[in-house]
């Protein structure tokens, strides 16, 4: 029996270039059995300290595209290989061998996986961030969160699906 807990990891970022922009939340929605656990580190939260302390007793993370997004950037940005120091499942490939294309949104609309937040995409959460931080809006803060967290919940349902 496995006693490790499962980690759901999405993260958010200033672009899309791993050598000049910044991430700005990591996400981690940990489920135990029964027991779950929401986890955003955001700001000057992000660091390896707190993501190694979040990540302990995990055995398995999932993430869509992580493989090529939120790993690397991970490792550039922090320095851990979040890859050799855990099980790593990327749904995107499942996603794929079922036929089921495009970015997590487009794959949640197909399985019928509802989204509260409709019409948010990673650009809206780049603008989010600078609207935050330059302007101390603490609303577009919260969106933001609530945005990541919509991400990370439904990463586990679409695992739920297709797994």
């Amino acid at each position: 029996m496995n006693h490790l807990s499962e980690a759901y990891l999405d993260i958010e970022t200033t672009g899309l270039s791993l050598h000049l922009d910044d991430i700005t939340v990591i996400g981690i929605y940990i489920v135990h059995g029964k027991d779950d656990k929401l986890v955003q580190l955001f700001g000057e939260q992000v660091n390896s300290g707190n993501l190694l302390k979040t990540l302990r007793g995990t055995g398995k993370i999932y993430t869509y595209n992580g493989s090529r997004f939120d790993l690397p950037f991970i490792q550039t940005s922090l320095g851990i290989d979040l890859g050799k120091n855990f099980q790593h499942h990327d749904l995107m490939y499942d996603c794929w061998r079922n036929n089921l294309y495009g970015g997590l949104k487009s794959v949640e609309q197909q399985l019928g996986v509802d989204r509260q937040l409709k019409g948010i995409n990673g650009y809206d959460a780049i603008k989010l961030w600078w609207r935050f931080r330059s302007l101390n809006d603490h609303t577009a803060l919260r969106l933001l969160l609530a945005y990541n967290k919509e991400d990370l919940t439904n990463l586990k349902a679409v695992r739920d699906i297709l797994l």
